[in-house]
């Protein structure tokens, strides 16, 4: 009986593993480009077990299922652990006038700590404060403690699950809020002058994950994803900085098109996964909060901050304006296929909207 349980647990894991693969965007399959480290995990506790105490004959069918999902799944999240080399590089606090520090929280809409969250912010001192899912009621208590510090605001109050607030010690400059995919689902684009003389282009996105309560597709999620990664891509001069909770992990196929279309660096490869999701079980834990940047940047810091009652952590990072030595990153470089691939998503979900899709 043990060998029949574990066997079916390795044919399960195996089909985990491989549904991904398939080119489809509804949930159930693009689900499991999230959980790749547990599988992982799982995979190798069931080989082990029915290596060690199965008898079947062919539990070693089963053994092998396993070690090739623990292979596949490592593939995927390997660069994101510190046995793989760093694709942002790292630089002391080298002068202020040069470093931008974000903090991006998605507060959880019923969650109603906002101290947690303002202790931190206020202790962090972050230039810029992006929450995700803030409806009227955190927008008040955002801007009750931070208006005098952090003067500079963009307020997007929905009870949708999908508002935005900013708040910025920088100047916000020629800021735009758009509403790229979907009605319902807004982002800001903005400007941040800073203190040595250049300007940042900020965008802050916050996309429909594919899940049942939300939607039975990732197209949605892919198609905005892809369109802000082609307009970085127009601009590549620019120094840019996306953040947001990009309802995606860091090792998706469309995360990784979207830093390959973009030109865009995730200082987490290298050095962690950073994991902001879910709070509250610490074996159901993913990256979905991300900032991402261009090749302008080194990284001063990173972290993640202490939860607050929303099913997010907070995330901290600190990056310096750098040009003179965008040679020592890595920037993704996009095939023809990437460009074509993103290219038909976006008009995909462009034309079907907020339809079905």
């Amino acid at each position: 009986m043990l060998d029949i349980i574990l066997g079916i647990a390795a044919a399960t894991l195996l089909i985990a593993t491989l549904l991904p693969f398939l080119p489809l965007h509804h949930w159930t399959v693009r689900s499991l480009d999230f959980p790749r480290l547990q599988l992982a995990c799982l995979a190798i506790a069931v080989g082990i077990v029915q290596g060690l105490w199965g008898d079947a004959e062919w539990r070693w069918l089963s053994v092998t299922a396993c070690g090739l999902v623990a292979l596949i799944q490592g593939g995927y999240i390997l660069p994101w652990t510190p046995l793989w080399p760093t694709q942002v590089k790292r630089i002391g606090q080298d002068s202020e006038r040069r470093n931008v520090t974000l903090l991006v929280s998605n507060v959880l809409t019923p969650n109603r700590n906002a101290q947690g969250l303002l202790r931190q912010i206020h202790e962090h001192q972050p230039d810029v404060v992006l929450t995700l899912e803030s409806d009227a009621w955190w927008g008040v208590q955002l801007e009750h403690s931070l208006h005098q510090e952090w003067p500079y605001s963009v307020k997007i109050p929905l009870d949708n699950l999908y508002g935005m607030h900013m708040f910025s010690r920088i100047p916000l400059e020629d800021t735009e809020v758009k509403w790229l995919i979907q009605s319902d689902i807004p982002s800001i684009h903005t400007w941040l002058p800073m203190p040595c003389g250049t300007r940042i282009r900020l965008h802050a996105v916050h996309p429909r994950p594919p899940a049942p309560s939300e939607s039975d597709v990732s197209l949605w999620r892919d198609g905005e994803l892809l369109l802000v990664g082609k307009g970085i891509k127009q601009s590549a001069h620019q120094p840019t900085l996306v953040a947001g909770d990009l309802n995606d992990v860091a090792w998706s196929g469309t995360t990784r098109r979207f830093c390959r279309v973009s030109h865009m660096l995730d200082p987490r490869r290298g050095r962690g996964m950073f994991s902001t999701f879910h709070a509250k079980y610490p074996f159901l834990r993913w990256p979905l909060d991300h900032i991402f940047i261009s090749d302008h940047f080194l990284l001063v810091d990173m972290k993640r901050l202490d939860g607050f009652g929303s099913d997010h952590f907070p995330i901290l990072a600190t990056l310096s304006y750098q040009p003179a030595q965008a040679d020592e990153n890595e920037p993704p470089v996009a095939d023809e296929d990437d460009r074509r691939d993103a290219q038909e998503t976006i008009e995909e979900a462009s034309n079907k909207g907020d339809g079905e899709a």
